[in-house]
């Protein structure tokens, strides 16, 4: 489904997110109009090449206090320097991946992060926010688990 002409959704703090490409049909994701770029939790990152392009290899916890794994396998799209909000800066692969939100699927950038002590596996930034998402901070989950695009 095409985003460009929707009118923006009203979106919780957290909400309920699926990532197709990568094999994840529910997440618990943390809205953050404070962080530029998505993060997703991601552990054992190894890259290799594929047809003569970078590719990473990556393993996600996708639900907090299990010890269930899904492996991943992402084109890179890049690597940069992040400053966490720690002040911390780290070198992460960046890759680009479809999200399902609600009734809502498009692409978005994500770099992969270690987020182990973090409440949630991923953070949905503002690049992924913009002119698709109103946020209301003192609600969650508006747009249900029903992850159906």
């Amino acid at each position: 489904m095409s985003d460009s002409s929707q009118t923006p959704s009203l979106v919780g703090w957290r909400e309920w997110i699926a990532l197709p490409d990568l094999g994840v049909a529910a997440l618990k994701c943390k809205v953050d109009t404070g962080a530029r770029t998505s993060a997703l939790h991601a552990f054992s990152v190894k890259e290799f090449k594929r047809a003569g392009q970078r590719w990473v290899k990556f393993g996600l916890h996708p639900h907090q206090g299990s010890d269930e794994e899904v492996w991943c396998e992402a084109l890179v799209k890049d690597v940069r320097q992040v400053r966490d909000s720690g002040g911390h800066t780290t070198r992460r692969y960046f890759i680009e991946t479809h999200v399902v939100i609600g009734k809502m699927q498009y692409l978005i950038e994500l770099s992969l992060t270690r987020r182990d002590n973090m409440r949630f596996r991923m953070l949905l930034g503002r690049e992924a926010l913009k002119g698709r998402f109103y946020v209301d901070p003192a609600r969650s989950y508006l747009m249900g688990k029903d992850l159906a695009p």
